[in-house]
C-alpha cells in the first residue's frame, strides 16, 4: 500500500496540471469534431471548399501510374492502422529512453488517444462516403470518409515527436531542419490519401486543421507543466534516477538541487 501511494505521489502528482489540461483539450478537439457537424453542412451546400474535391482527384488521377501508385500505397501505410502505432511506438520508445522521462509517453499517448477518438467520432457523425472505386487505386477501403484518420494521426503523432525532439537538440539548423521533415511528412501523407482517391480534399484539409489544434493544445500542456513545476521546484524535472526533489531536508540539499539544475536542460 505504501509503495503504491509512493509510486503515485512521485508520478502523478508532479504530472496533475499536465494531465488535467490533455483531458480539458481533448473535450474541446473532441466537441468541435462534433459541433463541425453543421459547419461541413454549411460548406457542401454552400459549394465551399468541396469545389476542391472533385477538380482535385481528376488532376491526381492524370498523375497516377503503376509504380508510382505502388510507391504512395506503401508510403500511405505507414499512417494507418498498423504502421503508425509502430513508428509511434519506436519514437515515443527512443525519446522516452533518451529524455529519461515518461512524458513522451504521457504526451504521445495521449495526444493519439483524442485523435483516436476525434477521428472515429467525425466519421460516425459525418458518414460521408468515399470517391468511387472507379476512381481510386485499391487495396479500397470502405469507412467514412470525413475526417482522414491517416492525415490526422499522423499530423498529431509526427507533430508531438517533432516537438519533443526538438528540445533535445541544442543547433538552430537541426530543429529547422527536422520541423521541416516533419511538416513535409505530414503534408504528403495527407496529399498521398487523396492521390489514391481514398479520401476527398476536404477530408485531408480538415484533419490538417484539426490535427494542428489539437497540437497546440498538447504542446500548451507541456509548456504549461513545465511553467508550474519550476516554480514548485528547484532543478531538473522528474526522470527515473530523480523522480522529483525533496525540498524537506534543509537548505543543503535546496542548495544541491540548485546546482544540479543549472545543469539540466529545460523541457
Amino acid at each position: 500500500m505504501k509503495s503504491l501511494t509512493d509510486r503515485w505521489g512521485r508520478w502523478v502528482v508532479p504530472y496533475a496540471a499536465l494531465w488535467i489540461t490533455l483531458l480539458v483539450g481533448g473535450v474541446i478537439v473532441v466537441a468541435l469534431a462534433l459541433m463541425g457537424a453543421e459547419v461541413y453542412d454549411n460548406v457542401v451546400d454552400d459549394a465551399g471548399l468541396a469545389n476542391l474535391d472533385k477538380p482535385a482527384l481528376a488532376l491526381v488521377e492524370g498523375w497516377r501510374t503503376p509504380a508510382l501508385n505502388s510507391f504512395v500505397t506503401g508510403f500511405t501505410n505507414i499512417g494507418g492502422g498498423i504502421g503508425m502505432p509502430i513508428l509511434a511506438s519506436i519514437l515515443t520508445a527512443w525519446l522516452t529512453i533518451h529524455s529519461r522521462t515518461w512524458r513522451p509517453i504521457i504526451l504521445v499517448g495521449g495526444a493519439a488517444a483524442v485523435s483516436i477518438t476525434a477521428t472515429s467520432v467525425g466519421k460516425k457523425l459525418f458518414g460521408r462516403t468515399r470517391p468511387d472505386h472507379a476512381d481510386a487505386v485499391p487495396p479500397y477501403e470502405t469507412s467514412p470518409s470525413f475526417p482522414s484518420g491517416h492525415t490526422l494521426n499522423t499530423t498529431v503523432v509526427i507533430g508531438v515527436v517533432v516537438y519533443l525532439t526538438c528540445l533535445e537538440l541544442r543547433r538552430t539548423i537541426a530543429r529547422v531542419g527536422l520541423i521541416t521533415a516533419g511538416a513535409v511528412f505530414i503534408v504528403a501523407m495527407g496529399l498521398s490519401r487523396v492521390f489514391l482517391g481514398h479520401h476527398w480534399m476536404t477530408d485531408v484539409i480538415a484533419a490538417w486543421l484539426l490535427g494542428l489544434a489539437w497540437l497546440g493544445i498538447v504542446i500548451l500542456a507541456h509548456r504549461l507543466f513545465h511553467v508550474m513545476r519550476h516554480r514548485k521546484h528547484a532543478g531538473p524535472a522528474p526522470t527515473f534516477d530523480h523522480p522529483i526533489l525533496d525540498h524537506g531536508h534543509g537548505p543543503d540539499n535546496a542548495g544541491a538541487a540548485e546546482s544540479s539544475g543549472g545543469r539540466s536542460q529545460s523541457g
